[in-house]
Order: C-alpha cells, then structure tokens, then sequence
C-alpha cells in the first residue's frame, strides 16, 4: 500500500513567518507533527511519502503514486485542503482527512473517502482495521479522550529536519481552563493528559538523532497544565541536556499563572526553556470576565509577565480587541499594555468565534453569528456581528497593529524586555554559520537598505544591546529580523 500523507499550505499569517525564512536559511517554521506521528501508526510494511506543501510543491504524480492521501490541516489551511482534496478525486486517489480543520468542521468537504475527527490513537487503529476487511466507514470518532502515552515516535526520517525553523515535540494534551473563545477544550479536553518523562524523552532522542540542533517547540496546550507530572519530569530533561550538550533550546505554550511558581521557572529555564506564549488577551477586567480567562484575573499581569522574563524566557503573547465589553479606550490600552508588558511578539488580533466553541454557540443562539471563521484573527474578518460598531472596530484594531509594529514602538519594546531579561543556568545559543548569515542578512535588509527609520532604530538597538545587554545579543539580533516580518503583516493589515 502506498500512502502519501499531505500536509496543505498555510496562507501568510502572523505565525508563518514566510518574509523571514531566506534570511534564516530555512523553508518553513515548523514540522507538521501530527502526520508524522500518524505515520508511524501505519503498518510498517505500507510505503510512506509526506508531502509538506509549505517546503514542497505536491505534484500530480506524487498524487498517483499513492493509494490512499492521507490529508490534516488547521482552520487557516482550509482553502488548500480543498484544492488538494478536488485534485485527489481528479485523479481518482482516495483520501483520509483528519485534523482540527476537519474535526471541527468535516461537514463543508466533499470528496473525502473517510474522516477521521478527534485524537488519532484510539480512531486510527479501528479504520485501518476497516481498511483490511473493506468495510471502512465514513466518518469514525471516539467519545473517549487516548491515553497518549499510547502515541508512537514521529517518523522524522519522512522530513529534512533541515527545512524547519525548529522541530516539534508533544508532552501533554489538554488545558485546565475553559476560556469561552477556546477550542482547545473541543478538541482535546480538560484533563491535562501527560506523557511519561520517559516518552518525552525517547522522543527528544529521536529528534537528536536526526542531526537536527536548535530550538524544539513543545506544542502543548498548556504546558504546566498538570503541573505536578511536568514538575517531576524537568529534572530528568534538564539531567539529559547536560549529558548530550545541551542540543536544544525549547518554546512552548503556557498559562500566565507559570509566573507564581518561582522554582518551577528556575526548572524551566535550566532545561533550556528560552520562549513561553502566553495568553494575555486584554487588559480590560471586564473582557477577562466574559471569555473566562480566570487565571488573568485579580493579578498584576504586566509584573507577572517581567517576572517570567526575569527567569531567562521570552514572552510572546496574544492579545484580542472585539469582546462584549470593549469600548472605544481599548485600543489604546491595548497599546499601553503591550508596550508596558515588553511582549516584543505580540499577536493583535480581533475576536473570532471558532466552531464548536462556547463563544460560538452563545452567539449562534443570539443570531450573531455571520460567517465561518478564517482561523487566522489577523485578517481583519469578523465572522460575527460586534456589539461595537464594526467600522470603529477594524479602525481601532488597525491602529493597535499599526503603533506596536512602528519601528520606534517596536524597537522600545526589545529595550523594555531586555531590561528584564535574566538569563538562569541555560547554556547560551549556539553561535553557528546560520547565525552568522542570519545577522548579516538582517544588517543588509534592515540596516542598509532599509527605510531610514528602520536603520536608525535598528543600529540604535544595536548599540544599546552591545554596550547594556550583550549576553542577549542572539536573542535581540532574532527579534530585530522577526520585525522584518511582523511590520510587514501591520503593513498588510492596515490596508485590508
């Protein structure tokens, strides 16, 4: 049995990073984990091709060769899915889907031969099963949440590590909380499930022995969603980074409640934790209150931000303007909260309601609802009717991403985290000829030919980390080439 599994394109989004990626020498940001781990659910006798179509282009004789394509995408891959499924039933090759995208929303695609929604490990074995005896069904779920310690090691042999920005890893699926615009909860439940320490760290293994070097992105939920397992697992991981030299750097995704647990950051950052996401949101109480976001309540968030900073890690951050609650002064808080908090990577973005979400379903009820979602919340589509007027909205959303991504804003923001930024034990990042190549790209596209006021806050930012901050001088130099990006997606999103 052949199987190409196909993992379809992103469009150019806040996260993808295409502006970027000649400079860093790379194709693509991340590795589309979920079909490699799939992948190894295979039999081991089926012959496996993986497709990413943003490293890649996928050819109709790619398609031909296979028996059956195998397709996952996200919400905000869902117009490349849809050409990859009408030319997969062109050529007559049956296709499996999977995937938030699908698990979420299967009912707005024709042409797919099955569907598997929801976690793979307890649904993938029953269709492969159907498979064998030709009785496969249509659409196959599952009421229980897997055991993910059941999930096997990604096949990374199907990829060339080395079109990625950093690898991926999983650790843990599920958050604790149930903030009302979330998906997470639909998709993966409230019960943080953990993967044993030992897994984690078969799996971080695996990833080292594909040569691969650098920052690994633990895609978690909620990485200290069960604290307690996560707290016992960083000292093995901090015991293998000192025996094979520390070989990664590692980012994930947390709550920002990380911050009232000082030895647990200390842990964190000794691992070789370098980068956390935070969901910052608002910094409207009232805001707070009606999407859920409990554990940003009743808390100094920009102290407890710094605080995070402080124990050796970079915060980036999501902010959204559009809830009930917004008047007309958010905007401008907005602006004073990021620029306060030293977020350097902020995601702006106006409210969206995901399917299946509570937010979703309340205003479904209200008739509020318009149109199916994007996905990506930074293309200035609403998808639901505002209690705000929503002129106003998109006008004061515009001018949020427009002030925070001027090169001066920006370049303040680097100095304002800078400040605060202490690195604790980690290994320093590896100074290497990609680096290298990386820095002097960014000083002939930022500090040569760039517009005048990008070269005099890019060489003043320079000066200031050279002389004040020299031991971040990696970190600010890779700040100042993802503003390349990131102004031009305040550029794009003030003229939609």
């Amino acid at each position: 049995m052949n199987t190409l599994l196909v993992y379809p394109e992103y469009p150019d989004t806040f996260w993808s990073w295409k502006r970027i990626m000649k400079i860093i020498c790379r194709k693509a940001a991340f590795p589309p984990l979920g079909l490699l781990t799939v992948a190894a659910m295979l039999p081991a006798a089926w012959n496996k091709k993986l497709i990413d179509m943003n490293v890649s282009e996928l050819k109709d004789e790619d398609i031909l060769w296979a028996d059956y394509v195998l397709a996952s995408a996200m919400i905000t891959q869902k117009e490349s899915a849809k050409k990859v499924i009408e030319r997969c039933n062109k050529l007559g090759v049956r296709v499996i889907a999977g995937g938030p995208l699908f698990t979420t929303g299967y009912e707005e695609f024709s042409g797919v031969e099955h569907f598997v929604l929801g976690e793979a490990e307890n649904i993938f074995p029953v269709l492969l099963g159907g498979l064998e005896k030709g009785c496969a069904k249509k659409v196959y779920t599952s009421g229980v949440r897997p055991n993910i310690g059941s999930a096997p090691i990604p096949l990374w042999e199907l990829i060339n590590p080395k079109d990625y920005v950093s690898l991926s890893v999983q650790n843990s699926r599920g958050c604790p909380f149930d903030c009302e615009f979330c998906d997470i909860v639909v998709m993966n439940g409230r019960v943080p499930r953990v993967k044993s320490a030992e897994q984690f760290l078969a799996e971080i293994d695996a990833i080292k022995k594909t040569g691969f070097r650098g920052g690994v992105l633990v895609v978690d939920d909620n990485f200290i969603g069960n604290r307690v397992k996560v707290r016992a697992m960083l000292p093995k991981l901090i015991q293998w980074q000192r025996e094979n030299g520390y070989p990664f750097t590692f980012s994930t995704e947390a709550t920002i409640n990380l911050a009232d647990d000082e030895k647990f950051m200390d842990s964190m950052a000794i691992a070789g934790f370098d980068q956390v996401f935070l969901g910052l949101e608002t910094p409207s109480s009232a805001g707070l209150v009606e999407c859920g976001k409990s554990q940003n309540k009743n808390r100094d968030v920009v102290a407890s931000v710094k605080k995070i900073q402080r124990h050796g890690m970079h915060t980036a951050g999501g902010f959204i303007v559009g809830f009930d609650s917004d008047t007309e002064s958010i905007f401008e808080d907005q602006i004073d909260f990021i620029q306060k908090s030293g977020v350097v990577v902020a995601m702006v973005g106006l409210l969206q309601a995901l399917p299946k979400t509570r937010l979703y379903e309340r205003l479904f009820k209200e008739g509020r609802i318009l149109d199916a979602c994007t996905g990506n919340n930074t293309d200035c589509f609403l998808n639901f009717k505002p209690k705000m007027d929503g002129k106003t909205l998109l006008e004061g959303y515009k001018r949020v991403v427009g002030i925070i991504y001027s090169p001066k804003e920006y370049y303040k923001r680097i100095c304002t985290f800078l400040k605060e930024y202490k690195p604790r034990g980690k290994k320093s990042k590896r100074i290497d000829w990609v680096n290298l190549r990386a820095f002097a790209m960014s000083i002939w596209h930022i500090g040569i030919t760039g517009s005048w006021r990008y070269k005099w806050c890019y060489w003043k930012t320079l000066f200031v980390v050279f002389f004040r901050y020299r031991k971040a001088f990696p970190e600010a130099v890779a700040l100042l080439i993802w503003g390349l990006h990131l102004r031009e997606i305040a550029d794009t999103i003030s003229k939609a």
